[in-house]
């Protein structure tokens, strides 16, 4: 039987998890863009969370992406990846650096979150002849109503692109969320752990 690495929140019937299931999606998906804009300043917060950059998965849900990945590549498009596994003691750290205002966005560590579980992504649409993002109606953690998938004053081709994105996630196993378009849960994500290893314990 396999013996966990990872120090886990442990909640009973859920699966053992170690170091090893976790997958650098770069590593994975060659192709796959990366922007972790929380080992920058360049977030809500204005401050560093993660000590250095990384987006990891666990390996099945990594390999969805791939798929999703892939059919987006045959329409000269492809993923980019601004957030995904997110340790516990940073989820801590991004809780603690939030304004009391912004909490309501922000899960609470003491509750896990799903982040942590390394089923979560955020992410959007790229072109892959320049690069350019795709026009989704805002950025990344925009806490404004206009986040909202079916928000009704962004542009038609706002509207179209995020179609596009949930569609083909959600065809490949991913779970929306209504108030942020960027946000995609792996189906299934209540039944994995919160996990607490830091990047730089990751191989």
């Amino acid at each position: 039987m396999r013996t966990c690495t990872l120090t886990i929140l442990f909640l009973s019937a859920m699966p053992c998890v170690a170091v090893t299931d976790l997958v650098d999606i770069s590593t994975l998906i060659p192709n796959i863009k990366t922007d972790c804009v929380y080992a920058t300043t360049r977030n809500f917060t204005g401050k560093k969370i993660y000590s250095k950059p990384g987006c990891y998965l666990l390996k099945p849900v990594a390999l969805n992406l791939a798929r999703v990945q892939k059919e987006l590549e045959s329409k000269g498009l492809g993923l980019l990846v601004w957030d995904a596994y997110r340790p516990l003691p940073a989820q801590q750290r991004l809780w603690d650096a939030v304004s009391d205002d912004k909490k309501k966005f922000v899960a609470n560590p003491k509750m896990g979150g799903k982040h942590t579980r390394a089923t979560t992504v955020d992410l959007t649409i790229v072109r892959l002849a320049d690069g350019k993002l795709l026009d989704m109606g805002t950025g990344h953690d925009d806490f404004t109503d206009k986040a909202y998938y079916d928000c009704p004053t962004i542009s038609n081709k706002a509207k179209e692109n995020r179609k596009l994105l949930h569609d083909v996630m959600c065809k490949h196993g991913f779970e929306p969320i209504a108030h942020e378009w960027w946000h995609f849960d792996y189906k299934g994500w209540r039944n994995y752990p919160v996990l607490d290893v830091e990047f730089d314990s990751i191989a």
